[in-house]
């Protein structure tokens, strides 16, 4: 079991035809991060849909020849996947595509619905019948089903909000309208800008606007939707206030780029106020402070200039190899991390080390990158972690669905310390997690079991595929 990025979503609105699959493109690069599994876009021609979605990176499912033979269009929808529910196989790629009475729809979808088998159970019911195992498709069917008698696609997402738990920013493409939406708690983040043409754009992080060219505006308020249609933008708060807003809180330890602001927070300085956290509550004398790349460069910054150890650069990335925790299977992660990382010798030889990282899941790549540093040098390690320990599953998006893989669910920070071969190793308090971002506010549930919604009973990734292969039999 491992920890995944999230999803990215991308979405655009132009005041006139222009080649708005491209802007997608460029857009989805600077969502990478957010998910290395699939991508998709789909353009919108005057009403027609011109599609493309594959398993792999931005730049390997996009071509030139691809990304010529998109039309001309206003508007664009795009996503980039880590699923945190349904395999990983090219159906499950988004954004969705539905053709429905009132018309053509194309979804993106960022999160996790935690109601999500109940609805799909409803549906199926009903007659749905699904071709995805991707709870995206619920969304899609929940909306379409509202909009046969609702009078227009706004309301009948709005209707649909209603019985949706869980976390999901969308953005949602119909032949005439671009509309934006978050869930109630605000989770997942989702923002939206403007390009000097006057073409509207919106994506999960703010680091995707600038990527464009666009001005950042401002983000989605918890429960709002946004229309945009003919330069125009309307904004519906009907859902806004109904829940305590909780925007997770790993979104700045680890999954947003650190050029990204999110709720007006700069997520490069909530994880250099972490490096300085993780300096006062678990000081160290010490030679070098570095950072394990890419997430925990920011906070070994912020803990060297809090604690006067002179920062170095302990660890080389590999830029073209995507994140170690996307690699399935154990064996398959071990190699990666030798692959992805090397240490440099003359920053660690012989030298006390103040290693930082974002975070310890099962341990295994934290001993690997332990050895990485033995293997060149360094005398002493003392490993501090910008996150609390992992003590439960996260229901939103992120992919921790069970305890029983979760070292700190088992072993004391002494022991890992030891099983993982670093001298001494400090979590980021859960006390101080707040002031990372200076709000009270934020879902920490990963780390303190404190759910903002009900606990669904299946959170296994695969429970759909599980599902149909045991409906097999059935006649």
């Amino acid at each position: 079991m491992a920890i995944h990025e999230e999803c990215g979503v991308f979405g655009v609105l132009a005041p006139r035809p222009a080649d708005v699959g491209r802007l997608a493109y460029y857009g989805l690069y600077a969502l990478q991060h957010r998910g290395q599994e699939s991508c998709g876009i789909v353009v919108n021609d005057d009403g027609v849909f011109a599609s493309h979605k594959d398993l792999g990176l931005v730049g390997e499912v996009f071509s030139q020849d691809i990304l010529d033979r998109f039309p001309q269009g206003t508007m664009a929808v795009g996503h980039t996947r880590y699923g945190t529910t349904g395999a990983s196989n090219r159906q499950n790629c988004q954004p969705i595509e539905v053709n429905h009475q009132k018309g053509h729809m194309a979804i993106a979808h960022n999160g996790n619905l935690s109601n999500a088998a109940a609805l799909r159970d409803e549906l199926e019911l009903s007659g749905a019948i699904f071709h995805t195992t991707s709870d995206t498709e619920t969304i899609a069917y929940i909306v379409t089903k509202e909009r046969l008698s609702a009078p227009s696609i706004e309301e009948a997402l709005s209707r649909a909000m209603n019985r949706l738990e869980g976390a999901y920013s969308l953005v949602l493409m119909s032949p005439q309208k671009l509309i934006c939406a978050r869930d109630p708690h605000g989770f997942r983040p989702l923002c939206y800008g403007q390009m000097p043409d006057g073409t509207y754009v919106a994506a999960s992080e703010s680091c995707a606007l600038s990527a464009v060219g666009a001005a950042f505006v401002r983000d989605l308020e918890p429960g709002e939707i946004l229309i945009f249609q003919d330069g125009r933008l309307t904004s519906r708060r009907e859902h806004c206030g109904r829940c305590r807003p909780a925007p997770c809180i790993f979104e700045y330890i680890y999954f947003a780029r650190p050029d990204s602001i999110i709720d007006g927070i700069s997520v490069h300085a909530a994880r250099l106020r972490a490096g300085a956290i993780l300096a006062k509550e678990h000081p160290m004398e010490a030679d070098v402070v570095a950072g394990v790349p890419d997430s925990g460069l920011d906070a070994a910054l912020g803990y060297s200039q809090a604690s006067g150890i002179p920062y170095g650069i302990g660890l080389i990335k590999n830029k073209y190899i995507g994140r170690t925790f996307i690699a399935p299977g154990q064996e398959h992660r071990l190699d990666q991390v030798r692959l992805k990382l090397s240490a440099i010798r003359e920053t660690v030889s012989g030298k006390r080390v103040v290693l930082v990282d974002d975070s310890i899941v099962r341990g295994t790549t934290s001993g690997r990158i332990a050895a990485l540093l033995r293997e060149a040098g360094a005398r002493e390690i003392h490993l501090r972690v910008s996150a609390p320990p992992f003590l439960n599953p996260c229901y939103y998006g992120t992919d921790i669905d069970s305890r029983e893989n979760l070292i700190a669910c088992r072993h004391s920070a002494e022991e890992i310390a030891g099983m993982i071969g670093v001298d001494t190793l400090g979590y980021l308090p859960v006390s101080a997690l707040e002031r990372l971002t200076g709000r009270a506010c934020c879902c920490d549930a990963c780390f303190t079991g404190r759910y903002p919604t009900a606990v669904p009973t299946d959170t296994r990734k695969d429970r759909f595929e599980r599902k149909l292969s045991e409906r097999g039999g059935e006649s």
